[in-house]
């Protein structure tokens, strides 16, 4: 029997992978979380045979969360977003699965973990710090700060739900505080992680790892609704709704 924990920020998805493994009558759930502090906790005191893992989440992503792990553990990483569905995601005992998951593509993964049974298991710190420069083109901006007068506020960037501009200011959002930074969101654009920040409106870039949901807006255009905590809505462009789709992995 293998004994899996599942991370997703989704509680939707925990439960929904929950039952696909129960259902193949080969797994055993040591545990499974939306938080990624609290999986770190039990992960770092629990072995598990393995973990799967969440690509992108607020506030930690599942390669950041590999890198605070101090000890070995197999690694099938769950994602919507096409884009990190590389071969690199298959070396090492490392695997994929796409968001909906399928039952047959889970036995499939189910199947090599256990013919990697008895090999050494990978330094997923390593490999984390690895795969992530190998999915990022470029440099990403993990720091931006805020100054207020004498006041230099450090605002971690995976934390910012998004960005916009207003009377020729630019304000980083994050935990719903308005934070204003040096810079266009023209400058932001090239020097934000690409695959977690998209341009939707040319007064607004929004972390996709934030969107909850995508609606229809009363003059026909299209809402962006947040996982923050005032359930923020932001509008979408119409020359932007395909970018935006994109980088959601529709």
């Amino acid at each position: 029997m293998i004994d899996a924990y599942i991370l997703d920020d989704e509680r939707l998805a925990v439960q929904r992978l929950t039952r696909l493994l129960e259902a193949t009558g080969r797994v055993r759930l040591a545990g499974s979380s939306t938080d990624p502090e609290a999986a770190l906790a039990f992960l770092r005191e629990h072995a598990v045979d393995v973990l799967f893992l969440d690509v992108q989440m607020p506030g930690l992503t599942g390669f950041e969360l590999l890198e605070r792990l101090d000890r070995p553990v197999v690694v099938i990483f769950t994602t919507a977003f096409d884009r990190y569905a590389l071969d690199a995601f298959a070396v090492n005992s490392l695997d994929y699965l796409l968001k909906p998951i399928e039952p047959e593509r889970l036995a499939r993964a189910l199947d090599k973990l256990e013919r990697f049974a008895g090999e050494p298991k990978p330094d997923v710190r390593a490999l984390a710090r690895e795969l992530a420069d190998a999915l990022t083109p470029g440099r990403r901006l993990e720091r931006i700060a805020s100054r207020t007068g004498e006041r230099t506020t450090v605002v971690e960037v995976a934390r910012v739900t998004h960005f916009f501009s207003k009377d020729k200011l630019t304000f980083a959002v994050s935990a719903g505080r308005e934070h204003v930074v040096d810079a266009t969101l023209t400058e932001l654009e090239r020097t934000l992680d690409s695959r977690r920040f998209v341009r939707i409106h040319r007064a607004t870039i929004v972390n996709v790892a934030f969107v909850l949901e995508l609606f229809p807006g009363v003059d026909g255009g299209l809402l962006v609704r947040l996982k923050d905590e005032g359930r923020s809505e932001l509008s979408v462009a119409r020359d932007r709704v395909r970018e935006l789709k994109d980088g959601l992995g529709f």
